[in-house]
């Protein structure tokens, strides 16, 4: 494994803060997060999904999650209407980025599948941390106007699999998005 073409890599991810997630825009949402920022809190969601889940492995999981955005460096975040009219190869991209990775990049592309195809126990807990992301996004967009956001919540709701991930759902809309600092303010 050569270091430049490991640095090329590094590179190459550092797209992932300026890909934004398209799909927000459609509710005229002019700045929406970037893949970066929803990658990082599905992979904290991953991994605290796995715990209630009991998973042997929750790193494993959020690891998965690190990695499952990264083909978007080269074909761009395409929401579902966009999907209705092109075909775009995100497997053939991911497989050439990590191709220079050796046997590194043999393994991000195992994760990889797994929360792709959601046939594993991980892959399936690690898809629904990405839903469940999105899920708690909608419900910030709610919060902020954008009552169509809550297309995106439904369609997570209905695709998530496991329990814990359907509770939490399930009590999204009775927490504010504002309310983890309520009473943490200093006062004088």
């Amino acid at each position: 494994m050569q270091s430049k073409e490991i640095l090329k890599f590094f590179y190459e991810m550092g797209q992932l803060s300026r890909v934004k997630r398209e799909g927000w825009r459609l509710l005229g949402i002019e700045d929406p997060e970037s893949i970066a920022d929803h990658s990082l809190r599905a992979a904290q969601i991953g991994w605290v999904l796995a715990k209630l889940e009991g998973y042997k492995d929750p790193n494993e999981v959020a690891t998965m999650l690190i990695f499952h955005d990264i083909g978007e460096c080269r074909v761009g975040d395409i929401h579902k209407l966009a999907n209705r009219y092109i075909t775009v190869d995100e497997t053939k991209a991911v497989e050439e980025q990590v191709s220079r990775l050796g046997s590194a990049g043999d393994d991000v592309l195992a994760l990889w599948n797994q929360i792709e195809e959601h046939t594993t126990q991980a892959g399936i807990i690690a898809k629904d941390a990405d839903l469940l992301e999105l899920a708690v996004r909608a419900q910030e967009y709610i919060e902020r106007g954008f009552a169509d956001a809550c297309e995106w919540f439904n369609a997570a709701k209905q695709r998530v699999q496991t329990k814990s991930a359907r509770e939490l759902l399930d009590q999204i809309p009775h927490v504010s998005a504002s309310s983890w600092w309520h009473g943490l303010k200093k006062l004088d």
